[in-house]
């Protein structure tokens, strides 16, 4: 199924959550979250955070996403140095 999502142009998609924690507004809490989604609509993403705002007490402060692809081209590089061990 992971193969069939990245053939279909799916990432893995991470999101760094932070949160205010409900009893201590001042304090910023950390949520990761990561999955195969699609860019740039994150439809997964966007249900996860509707999700949370229907359901879980801490107020979002700020978001921010990364994806990768999985599956990428070979890449070729040259060595920068060349070192014998004897």
């Amino acid at each position: 199924m992971s193969l069939r999502l990245q053939l279909n142009d799916y990432r893995l998609t991470t999101a760094e959550i932070l949160y205010r924690l409900p009893d201590h507004p001042t304090l910023l809490q950390t949520y990761i979250w990561q999955d195969l989604d699609l860019a740039p609509s994150y439809p997964q993403f966007r249900r996860f955070l509707d999700f949370w705002t229907r359901s879980l007490a801490g107020q979002l402060h700020s978001v921010r996403v990364a994806q990768q692809a999985l599956i990428d081209p070979p890449a070729l590089r040259h060595a920068s140095a060349c070192l014998t061990l004897h």
